[in-house]
């Protein structure tokens, strides 16, 4: 009976949070609240978060964009308190600029059997400026604690009819009820996207509105008005589309290994300009397809113009480029002469911030200026270069038109037949090996003759690493031996952008550090800053934690300390696709010397396995020939995203992977 009680107690919390979506409505129930109903393991959650977009209009100005956004969030666990942190973002690029205001923001906390409120001071509200494009407002609520309530009002307003916000159904914790409200005039079209693995539901309707202003005279507005004494007066009538967009008990959005970004598949509703159909006034079509986008970014002077622009470099380039006359090494000279020359700011854009001639002459720039820059010079050349425009991993991917789908900007050169892809914002890229970032789907290759084409941005070829190991085993079961470890292509870049700035101490301890047991001598590596070799690591090595004594038996594990010893996929099913980033060659040469007076007494069996469309394989050879045991493997992926309906035979695959490289040899002592 008393499990029965407290189950219709919590039921009752629930519906009465789910039910109360009003700022200022706390109660002392909800603050005694200990644990998510939904998800025991949440460090918070989104009680509501209720927002509208409606639009307001101004003689002078026109139309502009209002978000009013309701929030309330309820502190579980101390892990939590970042969510007493905020964050909106406004533009403030254009002839006008967006304006964030915060109220009612407050936290509630349960002091004994009453409410005590402490309201958001000047000392919890910040403004930063991000760059010439951005301005960000933060928040930081006050005197949060486990079992706090905080409760803010966020107020958006735009000029810009195309910037209508984008509303996150879904939280990387629990959301109980999400509300999103639209309210459009007659005269805007946007084509609305939902995103996710949660549709919400939608309630359409339309309404009349009247808006009464006035204006200086002067100005002309769109529509018609009435002259009073210098000032005019007028009003219009249209109708407005409302729709209600509502989603109850959102799971978190809760990562997984070997995604890309987990944003790609939350549940989000997206609004995009197509027209305007003003009173007295041509239809006005925007971006709806691939090709308008492009045209709309190629012509925007911190993009186009700036692509054109040359004088700045002529002089440098011809030095540079003196008595180089093959195309291949005029590309790869130009190409290596803006990376050594040029530092990213890390700013990604695919426009122009201070211009590329600025960030010529400062020797710094952000991806638009670095990049357009390397394709001017290329052009310049004789090189038939165009700008390629992408969405970065951390801007998820464009699934639709639009300009805001694109973020960075890279440089495509068709040579031989194939579009060669480069990016000099990185030290240690090459021809088609480009920053991480980079590696997300397809981007737009803009040619001057105005067209674009689709470009695959994923590798197709495996970056391979090439493990030779020879080593001895002795009679305590100490193995030693030397290591020599060949990085090619994307490994190979991997290593110099993760450890080419670490001195060669803290290196070999990290590496010994990542195999337990593992004691490095003598530690060198080559190539770290040729580019055009592999990376090549040779170390002396003792390994304690590789071999068992049990009697008369030694059990050795032939991988040594680099066997797979655990299954990354250990869920019984999967949302996402997994993302490997690159294809990728895993290849060992093992060989162990075998103690004097031992004998091998079980060796494990050859094994070769193939997943589905040839994702992926490994084979398994192992041979022994007196006191030599001789290991052959290699595991292939050959793909760098495989999707969902695969995972079962992904799981199965990685377990015969850690099966295989778990498995012992037995020595025997004679």
């Amino acid at each position: 009976m008393r499990k029965i009680i407290i189950a219709i107690c919590v039921l009752m919390t629930s519906l009465s949070i789910s039910q109360n979506h009003e700022l200022g409505k706390v109660t002392i129930e909800e603050l005694k609240e200990k644990a998510c109903p939904s998800d025991t393991s949440a460090a918070a959650a989104v009680l509501f978060n209720v927002g509208r977009t409606y639009f307001e209009y101004s003689g002078d100005d026109g139309f502009r964009i209002i978000t009013e956004i309701n929030t309330k969030i309820k502190i579980y666990k101390k892990e939590g308190y970042e969510y007493a942190n905020h964050t909106e973002r406004a533009y403030i690029g254009g002839n006008s600029s967006e304006k964030i205001d915060v109220s009612k923001a407050v936290t509630y906390n349960l002091v004994g059997d009453k409410i005590e409120k402490t309201k958001l001071g000047s000392d919890g509200e910040f403004d930063e400026k991000v760059n010439k494009f951005w301005n960000r407002k933060k928040i930081t609520m006050p005197n949060v604690k486990v079992g706090s309530i905080i409760e803010y009002r966020i107020v958006i307003t735009s000029p810009y009819i195309s910037n209508f916000p984008d509303w996150e159904f879904q939280k990387d914790i629990p959301v109980n009820y999400s509300e999103y409200t639209t309210f459009i005039p007659e005269y805007f079209v946007y084509n609305v996207h939902s995103k996710g693995y949660f549709t919400p539901k939608n309630e359409k309707s339309s309404k009349g509105r009247t808006i009464n202003y006035s204006y200086s005279e002067g100005t002309v507005p769109i529509l018609s008005r009435t002259t009073n004494s210098g000032v005019i007066n007028t009003s219009m009538n249209f109708q407005e589309n409302v729709v209600k967009y509502t989603l109850e008990n959102i799971p978190a959005l809760k990562d997984e290994g070997y995604v890309n970004n987990i944003k790609n598949y939350q549940a989000k509703l997206i609004h995009e300009l197509s027209m305007t159909k003003y009173p007295h006034s041509p239809i006005k079509s925007y971006a709806t397809d691939w090709e308008s986008v492009v045209k709309g970014i190629y012509n925007n002077d911190d993009f186009g113009t700036e692509l054109n622009k040359t004088g700045y470099f002529e002089k440098d380039i011809d030095a540079v480029l003196n008595g180089v006359t093959a195309p291949e090494e005029r590309i790869a000279t130009i190409f290596n002469y803006v990376k050594n020359r040029m530092n990213f700011t890390e700013f990604q854009s695919i426009y122009c911030d201070d211009g590329v001639k600025k960030a010529y002459q400062d020797k710094k720039g952000n991806a638009a200026e670095i990049n357009l820059m390397l394709t001017a010079m290329l052009r310049y050349a004789g090189v038939q270069a165009n700008p390629v425009i992408i969405s970065t991993r951390s801007n998820e991917i464009s699934l639709f038109p639009s300009k805001s789908a694109y973020n960075y900007v890279i440089s495509g050169v068709e040579l031989n037949n194939q579009i060669v892809l480069f990016d000099a914002t990185s030290k240690y890229s090459l021809p088609n090996i480009l920053p991480i970032r980079d590696l997300n789907w397809f981007g737009r290759i803009i040619r001057k003759d105005g067209t674009s084409e689709g470009i695959d941005l994923m590798p197709t070829s495996n970056s391979k690493d090439v493990v030779s190991i020879m080593a001895s085993i002795n009679e305590k079961g100490e193995v030693t031996g030397k290591i020599r470890d060949q990085y090619f292509d994307y490994n190979a870049f991997m290593f110099r952008v993760n450890n080419n700035a670490i001195a060669k101490e803290s290196y070999v301890e990290k590496l010994e550090k990542r195999h337990e047991g593992l004691e490095i001598g003598e530690y060198n590596v080559q190539n770290n800053t040729d580019l055009s070799q592999p990376i090549i690591e040779n170390y002396d090595f003792t390994s304690n934690n590789s071999v068992e004594i049990i009697g008369d038996k030694m059990y050795v594990s032939p991988f040594l300390f680099f066997a797979m010893k655990e299954n990354p996929f250990k869920q019984e099913t999967r949302e996402y696709p997994i993302d490997f980033i690159y294809p990728d060659q895993s290849k060992f040469n093992i060989s162990l010397t075998i103690p004097a007076g031992y004998v091998v007494e079980t060796l494990p069996q050859p094994k070769a396995v193939s997943m589905p469309e040839n994702l992926g394989s490994f084979k398994y050879i192992i041979s022994n020939n007196g006191s030599q045991i001789q290991l052959l493997y290699t595991h292939d992926t050959n793909q760098a995203i495989i999707g969902t309906e695969y995972y079962e035979a992904l799981k199965n695959f990685y377990k015969e992977i850690v099966d295989k490289q778990t498995e012992k040899i037995v020595l025997k002592k004679v």
